[in-house]
């Protein structure tokens, strides 16, 4: 575009570097006597960034045995001792809370005797290594599977890792529970699908189940609405 003696003309650079694409762009005007002026560089930034796949067992056994996947398992350490993948990396995204404030002290009780009673959940708190300990073990360009129970823990590590810079990252969809047997080479006392059945819902069936159900809820209102908890056990003759 030209007007009155003045034309423009632009150019510009791309490169790279490890987790943004940037465009560099410099506008030069030609002046009416021939005399060039360049004007300040235009910076333009590209975030991009990897999709975490998601995939059936199936595909999460191609992904281990063809494309080279190395499977982290990131479930607490009672279900990983019941079943787990051979060889892979147990780096738990929650560890036990051994806190012993009173807070703590308080919501460990209610939780044993709840979750902890009826379906053997351990009482835990995030696990502040998570991403320090797994690139101890596998730098960033590593292909990683992340495997948990029920899908919810591995989306979350997948999401951390993804921050931390690794690009290669797959989750199987609704977790290990999904699994069909003989599916994976594992180690433990049952399948991987049953690693998280324990308490007592695995003795008394379905009453255990519903009565814990109802029992978690119960925990997680006092837990989250004290205030409105309180008011509501008040209304409650004695």
């Amino acid at each position: 575009m030209a007007a009155g003696g003045l034309g423009t003309c632009s150019w510009s650079t791309l490169y790279y570097t490890s987790h943004f694409r940037v465009r560099t762009s410099s506008l030069v005007v030609k002046a009416p006597r021939g005399r060039l002026v360049t004007g300040r560089p235009l910076r333009q930034s590209f975030v991009i960034k990897a999709e975490v796949k998601y995939v059936n067992g199936e595909e999460a056994k191609q992904l281990v045995a063809v494309e080279g996947y190395s499977v982290v398992d990131v479930r607490d350490t009672s279900q990983f001792e019941r079943a787990h993948i051979k060889s892979c990396y147990h780096v738990p995204l929650f560890i036990e809370n051994k806190d012993n404030d009173i807070g703590t002290i308080i919501k460990r009780t209610l939780h044993n005797n709840f979750s902890g009673l009826f379906y053997g959940l351990p009482f835990t708190k995030p696990n502040p290594e998570f991403v320090e300990t797994v690139k101890s073990q596998l730098p960033p360009e590593s292909k990683v599977l992340i495997v948990c129970q029920e899908g919810l823990r591995s989306s979350a590590a997948a999401d951390k890792l993804d921050r931390a810079g690794f690009e290669n990252i797959a989750c199987i969809t609704s977790g290990l529970q999904s699994v069909k047997p003989g599916t994976f080479e594992s180690v433990g006392s049952t399948e991987l699908q049953d690693a998280g059945k324990a308490g007592l819902v695995t003795v008394q069936g379905d009453i255990s189940r519903v009565l814990g159900a109802i029992l978690v809820c119960a925990f997680l209102f006092i837990t989250f609405f004290p205030d409105l908890a309180e008011k509501i056990l008040a209304l409650i003759p004695v």
